[in-house]
């Protein structure tokens, strides 16, 4: 992956990393690489916005069902209808942060291949620093999905490292949040539809509104797959013995519940290093055909006070609110690169909203 080819063949006999390693080129360098990355589903159903100010406030509760007009008689004053009561979310935006040296052996590598002039060589280093960079702005990406993924599926988010730990409690409703009847891993005897059309009615007779998708992971949806009652709805001859395929349930579904599902297994490797997935198995989130809230950005430091030029360092934006700052450092010789991000998920329209635990109560 190239970004212009690092605009190496303009530059060819650049005299130092300074030269290089620069924001705008690490920034450059990231948005050529992600268009061949897949997208997230939080980035749908929780847009980006840009804000003012470290803290975050929206108004949840809206159900969005209609009220009916109250009558009166002719000629007699009307009556005041109060407007409607939202509870109110007040919380500070997460602050993240992490760098990446060049370190000594790499900068003599590049050193040496600067001054032979052989760009094959010059591009394969800066590759890989640039590549070592963007990490840093994939795990940004990360750890906003982690907190989207989380509140949808449970209703509250944490998020920690470095010492630091961010816990999300919106004050989910509590009565959107149901176990199956019976765990949908016993595909003999498990009714999902009937555990999910009963969450459908819930949230629609709280709200007005009916949700229109869903979201789990392949491993509960093959769960739905193999289970019985709805392998025999689906055959033809009614004896179960048909092969049953992903997209046979899929259609029969969304005619049965008018419910779209998306099977979403996208994973990230966690604080351990251990491969996690964003929707965790066993879990069932229903949602409406609009977006769920936002993921609200506030400007970072580094873009506040360090784009005025007037220091050593660049700072250049990404994916709306993400502050890359290269630093020249000149003893030793080496050039930082930091990212920073400022940011917390929104989530109002919480309230029609339901979530489904495939594992029934003990």
């Amino acid at each position: 992956m190239k970004t212009k080819k690092l605009k190496m063949n303009l530059q060819l006999f650049a005299t130092s990393i300074y030269d290089l390693v620069t924001a705008p080129e690490t920034a450059a360098y990231w948005e050529t690489k992600q268009k061949f990355q897949p997208p997230f589903l939080g980035e749908e159903l929780f847009p980006s916005v840009k804000q003012l100010g470290t803290e975050i406030k929206w108004a949840k509760g809206g159900t969005g069902a209609p009220k009916m007009l109250k009558p009166s008689g002719l000629d007699a004053p009307a009556i005041p209808r109060g407007r409607k009561e939202f509870d109110t979310v007040l919380t500070k935006l997460g602050f993240f942060k992490e760098s990446l040296y060049i370190d000594e052996e790499l900068r003599q590598k590049l050193n040496l291949v600067l001054a032979s002039g052989n760009t094959v060589m010059i591009d394969t280093i800066l590759n890989k620093i640039f590549d070592d960079n963007v990490n840093l702005i994939n795990g940004a990406r990360v750890s906003r999905e982690i907190m989207r993924m989380q509140l949808l599926m449970t209703g509250q988010a944490t998020i920690e490292g470095n010492g630091q730990k961010y816990e999300l409690d919106y004050e989910f409703n509590q009565d959107h949040m149901a176990n199956a009847k019976v765990s949908w891993s016993d595909t003999k005897n498990a009714n999902p539809i009937e555990d999910i059309s009963k969450m459908l009615d819930k949230v629609q007779l709280d709200t007005g509104e009916r949700p229109t998708r869903a979201v789990t992971n392949l491993t509960t949806f093959n769960y739905i797959v193999a289970n019985e009652r709805i392998n025999k709805s689906i055959s033809v001859f009614g004896n179960g013995q048909v092969i049953v395929t992903n997209e046979d349930v899929l259609a029969f579904v969304q005619n049965k519940l008018k419910l779209k599902i998306a099977i979403y297994d996208q994973m990230y490797e966690n604080e351990d290093g251990v491969a996690t997935k964003f929707v965790p198995d066993n879990k069932f989130a229903l949602l409406p055909g609009t977006q769920l809230g936002t993921t609200a950005f506030a400007t970072t430091p580094e873009e506040s006070d360090l784009m005025t030029g007037n220091t050593g360092a660049e700072v250049s934006i990404v994916d709306t609110g993400v502050a890359v700052t290269s630093m020249k450092k000149a003893d030793p010789v080496q050039v930082e690169t930091k990212v920073t991000m400022l940011s917390l998920p929104t989530f109002e329209n919480m309230e029609k909203v339901g979530i489904i635990d495939a594992v029934a109560k003990a």
